[in-house]
């Protein structure tokens, strides 16, 4: 098989060119410890303030606020738990949904037995969170609310500037898990009234191993990482500098291109919605139409099991996902298709493909004409296909 067709960029992406140019000194000829205090080092320590200052821009920060981590799981861990433990006299209650990456529900889950309650609100058949829900969830005992700020499953961008406003009004910490959107959609965390946001340098076309924690001046959170006095002293261990200066590259070249990059993906995108939705009987689209990432089209297809479905597009070429890759070698449905209301039988048919400007549209009617005839062949041996149709003739 020579064909191959990567459509899986919401797991993780290619590293560009320029990233791992970027990079390389700082694996050989400029390997200093940005820590250490000669000449050498410091000039270390300054590419690592100069990235700081990149990734600080690309969302209106300030440098000050950004703090580096391994990457976004950490991030959101690091989040939730440091904000717990800094609060803990104020308040228990903690506001979450049923949708987020498990790196937030899983968090949340631990936190729960020790001592913090925790409410999972419900969002609509389009992956939506009801703003009058969320307002009317918050207690005087209420000490963050963390909504992520697109769905890595289906796509879906919640109203995250509508929700900061209602945190801020409330005097509640806002945090929202930004690891799908950063580097793709237009972030100000100052117009946004975010508090906290957690981004992944391989979601972007960076290196992986390496994400952020961006921290509002003067929010309170326990520091993550005891030891030494890396990132202001919260978060010990030696800086990881050819990771952060690929960040920022990648970060770099994300800002600059993100209009135009999103005209692209969405176009393609579309016609992929459009193709499937119009040539493939029995599908469902999930998440928004419009309010949803340009690269993003997860589908349900009724009477197949989307493991049967992925096996049999890598044997063409193509390279899909069921949901999170986080979550891949589970057999239960996506909790997210089951928050927005679908039954276990039609959640677990379901296929995320996400694309990216290595796309091109050939690669799109390859998908979708392969798609076809797998769709058709799976099917023709299901009983449950069978019975149905003998019902519908």
């Amino acid at each position: 098989m020579s064909k191959k067709i990567y459509a899986d960029n919401a797991a993780t992406t290619r590293v560009y060119p320029e990233v791992l140019d970027a990079m390389k000194t700082y694996f050989d000829e400029e390997y200093w410890n940005p820590s250490s205090t000669y000449e050498s080092a410091g000039k270390a320590a300054k590419k690592v303030a100069e990235a700081r200052n990149v990734i600080a821009n690309a969302i209106n920060a300030r440098d000050k606020e950004i703090f580096f981590t391994g990457g976004g799981s950490e991030s959101d861990n690091w989040a939730i738990k440091g904000v717990a433990d800094a609060l803990r006299e104020k308040g228990n209650h903690i506001i979450t949904t049923k949708i987020e990456h498990h790196a937030v529900l899983h968090t949340c889950e631990f936190l729960e037995k020790h001592g913090f309650e925790v409410t999972y609100l419900p969002v609509d058949e389009d992956g939506l969170v009801d703003l009058e829900e969320l307002e009317s969830a918050i207690r005087p005992t209420t000490i963050l609310i963390s909504v992520m700020f697109a769905n890595n499953e289906i796509g879906t961008i919640e109203p995250i500037a509508e929700i900061g406003k209602i945190a801020k009004e409330h005097g509640v910490t806002f945090h929202t898990d930004a690891v799908q959107a950063f580097g793709h959609e237009p972030i100000d965390v100052e117009a946004m009234n975010i508090d906290l946001l957690s981004a992944s340098a391989h979601k972007l076309n960076g290196p992986k191993g390496v994400g952020l924690l961006y921290i509002r001046r003067g929010t309170k959170i326990s520091n993550l990482i005891h030891g030494g006095g890396q990132e202001n002293g919260r978060r010990a261990g030696t800086t990881n500098t050819a990771g952060i200066i690929g960040f920022a590259k990648a970060t770099e070249i994300a800002v600059e291109n993100m209009e135009k990059n999103n005209q692209y993906e969405a176009r393609l995108r579309d016609k992929l919605i459009e193709r499937i939705l119009e040539e493939v009987p029995y599908v469902r689209l999930n998440g928004h139409r419009e309010r949803r990432l340009a690269n993003n089209a997860n589908f349900c297809f009724r009477f197949i099991e989307g493991e049967s479905l992925l096996i049999m597009l890598d044997l063409k070429g193509i390279c899909a996902s069921s949901g999170s890759a986080c979550t891949s070698g589970s057999l239960d449905p996506s909790h997210v298709l089951l928050a927005i209301g679908l039954p276990h039988e039609i959640a677990h048919g379901s296929i995320r493909f996400s694309i990216s400007t290595d796309t091109k549209e050939e690669d799109i009617d390859y998908i979708v004409d392969e798609l076809k005839g797998i769709v058709e062949r799976l099917r023709s041996m299901s009983p449950l296909y069978e019975d149905f149709v003998k019902e519908v003739g």
